[in-house]
């Protein structure tokens, strides 16, 4: 798998796949990890995923990169959201300020954790395309080391102006929601229409929209959940180049127009 600012291109997402399921986690992170994943995203608000990958971690840590995040109104709950996560990982290797939640009080404490060696990397997300000039306005503090937003064929307003901005700033970026929140599932193409992508890899949908998104090179990694540990190597072949061309990109968002 290509690596970039982050390591390999395709990471793990942990949104509404473990559910508590301590098990299935480490089904699914053992499967990630021996096809060539590092960076695994997650978060407080996704219910008991942090707790699960603690486990499915247990004695093989150091393969991981975490990505997790602050999601509190009060510096006090926010605090204690990253005492558990050092409790579970030892140490944070990308601490995001979740959706820009009271982002300006968490950064300074966020900042001196960094700045103690606890925190590898500082970063910022939102979902919303209507808070991204709000996230802009964040990343032109200079205080951000890493932004995580939406793309896909669909969403593309971070084109616009965050990843020019990340860009000129020398950010990571992670893409969230390649597919769409599986909007872009809900009437996929047929398997022949893929056929002109054969060359670049690809041999299916989720590949074809995965390494859409890879073929921005603005791009660090994109995180799809999966609860599957099948897909998860699936996912990883589109991680390889060769890179999709712009007429390739043009036609892969045709098709997602129509399956979207």
């Amino acid at each position: 798998m290509e690596k970039r600012n982050l390591g390999p291109v395709i990471g793990l997402g942990t949104s509404g796949t473990f559910k508590g399921d301590r098990a299935l986690a480490t089904e699914v992170v053992s499967a990630a990890l021996g096809a060539g994943y590092r960076l695994i995203d997650t978060s407080p608000m996704y219910g008991e995923a942090e707790a699960s990958l603690a486990v499915a971690l247990d004695g093989r840590r150091e393969d991981a990169v975490i990505a997790t995040k602050i999601w509190a109104e009060t510096l006090e709950e926010g605090r204690e959201q990253y005492r558990q996560q050092l409790e579970w990982f030892g140490r944070v290797d990308v601490e995001q300020i979740h959706n820009l939640v009271n982002w300006r009080e968490h950064l300074d404490w966020i900042e001196e954790e960094r700045d103690a060696g606890r925190v590898g990397a500082v970063g910022v997300t939102h979902w919303n395309r209507d808070a991204l000039p709000d996230l802009a306005d964040a990343l032109r503090t200079g205080r951000f080391e890493q932004v995580q937003l939406p793309y896909n064929p669909l969403e593309r307003e971070c084109e616009e102006e965050l990843l020019p901005l990340a860009a000129e700033l020398g950010l990571a970026v992670i893409v969230m929601r390649p597919f769409g929140d599986g909007d872009l599932f809900a009437d996929p193409p047929a398997p022949e229409a893929l056929e002109p992508l054969r060359r670049f890899g690809i041999e299916t949908w989720p590949q074809a929209l995965l390494k859409w998104v890879l073929s921005d090179r603005r791009v660090d990694a994109v995180i799809p959940a999966t609860s599957k540990p099948p897909r998860t190597r699936e996912n990883a072949a589109a991680g390889l180049p060769p890179w999709l061309g712009p007429e390739e990109r043009d036609y892969v968002a045709g098709l997602a127009a129509a399956a979207g």
